[in-house]
C-alpha cells in the first residue's frame, strides 16, 4: 500500500521501497486525521532484485510516518541507506543484519519548533528530499516547513555529524505571521526564500533547491508560491570540512514564465558537471 519511492542495490539483490499515502487522502491536501484513520503509510517494503518478490515489510512505527525519498549508499558493496519519514521529521537508516533481514533505526532526528499563529503549537521540520554525496561522505536533506537545508558528515553510517546548515525560508520567514519561540520565549524568523527538493552537482560542491513540493499542498502552506511562482537557489558546498552557503549571484525565478508561473519541483543532472 501507498507505493512511493524506490532504491536497489544489485550486489545484495535488494529492492526497498517506501510508502507515502493514499491519494484520496494526499490529493485534498494534508489533514492530521488521515494520518490516524491510516490513511499515510509507516513501512519499508524489502524486495528480491531483480526477481520482484516481497522479502519482508518493516514498520517504523510512531517515529517513521510518511516515509518518502530512499537511498542506499552508492558503494556497491553497502548494505546500508537511508529514508527520510516526513511527519515525524526522522531520518532512519536501514541496514541487513547478519541473518541476512533487514533492520531500521533512526539516524538523525529534526525537532519540532515551537511556533504562534500556526495551526499546531509545534511544528514539524517536514523532510521532503534529500540525498548522499557520490563519495558517500555527506548526507543532505531539506526541511520544508522549517526551512533549512542541512548537511551531516556519514562517515560512520551510524552516528552522523552535523556538520553544516543554512536557512532559506519556510513558514517562519519574515513577513509571516507564523513566529518560532526559543527556550527562553524570544520569537524568531528567517529572512531568505523558502525551498523543497535538492540536488547536488556531481563534483558535490553546489547544492541546487526548489521550492514546490506537490500543488495542492503548496497551495494550502504557501499560497503565494502557487501566485508567483517557484524559483531556484544555489548553496555553496564545503566538500573538505563540511559547510553550507547561499550563493548570492544564483537565483532563477521561473514566476516570470509566459505562459504563467512555473512549479519548479525535483532536478536531475544528465552526467557531466
Amino acid at each position: 500500500m501507498f507505493g512511493y519511492d524506490f532504491w536497489y542495490q544489485p550486489r545484495h539483490k535488494t529492492m526497498i521501497s517506501s510508502s507515502w499515502g493514499a491519494p484520496v487522502a494526499f490529493t485534498k491536501g494534508f489533514d492530521l486525521q488521515h494520518v490516524t484513520d491510516g490513511l499515510y503509510g509507516r513501512h519499508l517494503h524489502v524486495y528480491s532484485w531483480p526477481d520482484g518478490e516481497l522479502k519482508q515489510t518493516l514498520d517504523l512505527g510512531d517515529t517513521g510516518l510518511i516515509p518518502l525519498e530512499t537511498r542506499f549508499l552508492h558503494d556497491p558493496s553497502k548494505d546500508t541507506g537511508y529514508v527520510g519519514c516526513a511527519l515525524t521529521s526522522n531520518m532512519v537508516r536501514f541496514f541487513k543484519t547478519k541473518d541476512g533481514s533487514w533492520s531500521h533505526e533512526v539516524a538523525i532526528s529534526v525537532k519540532p519548533l515551537k511556533v504562534q499563529n500556526w495551526i499546531l503549537p509545534e511544528m514539524p521540520g517536514l523532510i521532503t528530499d534529500f540525498l548522499i554525496s557520490l563519495d558517500d561522505r555527506f548526507l543532505y536533506f531539506a526541511n520544508w516547513l522549517h526551512g533549512d537545508v542541512r548537511q551531516y558528515n556519514i562517515e560512520d553510517p551510524k552516528n552522523p555529524v552535523l556538520v553544516g546548515q543554512v536557512w532559506v525560508g519556510g513558514l517562519i520567514q519574515k513577513g509571516s505571521p507564523v513566529v518560532a519561540m526559543t527556550e527562553d520565549g524570544k520569537t524568531w524568523q528567517s529572512d531568505v526564500p523558502e525551498i523543497q527538493m535538492i540536488q547536488l552537482s556531481l563534483d558535490g560542491k553546489r547544492l541546487y533547491a526548489t521550492n514546490s513540493l506537490f500543488s495542492t499542498w503548496d497551495r494550502q502552506f504557501y499560497p503565494e508560491l502557487v501566485e508567483k511562482g517557484s524559483h531556484m537557489l544555489q548553496i555553496d558546498v564545503d566538500t573538505v570540512k563540511g559547510g553550507l552557503k547561499i550563493n548570492p549571484n544564483f537565483f532563477i525565478d521561473f514566476g516570470a514564465e509566459p505562459d504563467g508561473p512555473c512549479m519548479a519541483h525535483e532536478m536531475r543532472y544528465p552526467g557531466g558537471d
